[in-house]
């Protein structure tokens, strides 16, 4: 159960930071921002594996999970700006 917590609140400090990176106007709340954090965490940490600079236990770190939050904001905000 604490590793579920742990991820939502890195997720949430990782989301918070991306939108300090990238300020402006987005669509979602505070559950959107929580969601691009945990899942750019996940996004650096396969991209990590990939690239040969995480072994495949280990979790991507504070400042790739950061850039993958930040990429995945870049993303969010292109797509949901269209519709």
């Amino acid at each position: 159960m604490f590793g579920v917590l742990g991820w939502i609140l890195f997720g949430l400090i990782v989301g918070a930071i991306a939108k300090l990176v990238m300020p402006g106007k987005d669509p979602g709340g505070i559950i959107v921002t929580m969601a691009l954090g945990i899942a750019g965490a996940l996004v650096a940490g396969f991209i990590g594996r990939a690239l040969g600079w995480y072994q495949p236990d280990e979790a991507a770190g504070f400042i790739m999970a950061t850039l993958g939050a930040v990429l995945l904001l870049f993303v969010y905000r292109r797509f949901s700006a269209r519709a």
